[in-house]
């Protein structure tokens, strides 16, 4: 099955993709039949061959979710946008769960529970004494 997707380009902190057609199977620096055009997140813009998008959709290749997105906003297919989810990182789920697990959380004391401890502080004041030398 082929799939138009995005592959990465760029520098690490400044990466932006390329439009390609490859097929499903591989990689995503793999080999690819076609390259579409590129699409930069940092900046929103882009750039596609619009004709060959439309000639590889109309054979049956399918889009991945971004470059579904890419292709309504510049007009080539029609349709709702679709709702992308972010993976999250392993490292920063097992960090949350160390900060869990180590900072207990006290329980939540009711307020007639606070308002009692005060009362009966307010009855007996604690008087202190002076040193006398």
């Amino acid at each position: 099955m082929l799939v138009l997707r995005l592959k990465p380009v760029g520098k690490k902190k400044q990466i932006s993709f390329r439009v390609t057609v490859g097929e499903k199977r591989s990689k995503l620096n793999g080999k690819v039949l076609e390259d579409l055009g590129f699409y930069n997140p940092h900046t929103d813009k882009f750039s596609l061959k619009t004709e060959r998008v439309k000639y590889w959709l109309s054979n049956g290749a399918q889009t991945s979710d971004t470059v579904h997105n890419v292709l309504v906003n510049a007009g080539v297919i029609e349709g709702p946008k679709i709702k992308v989810k972010l993976r999250k990182s392993k490292k920063g789920a097992e960090a949350v769960a160390e900060v869990k697990s180590e900072a207990p959380v006290a329980p939540v004391a009711s307020a007639e529970s606070v308002v009692e401890k005060v009362s009966e502080e307010s009855v007996a004041p604690v008087v202190e004494e002076t040193p006398t030398a």
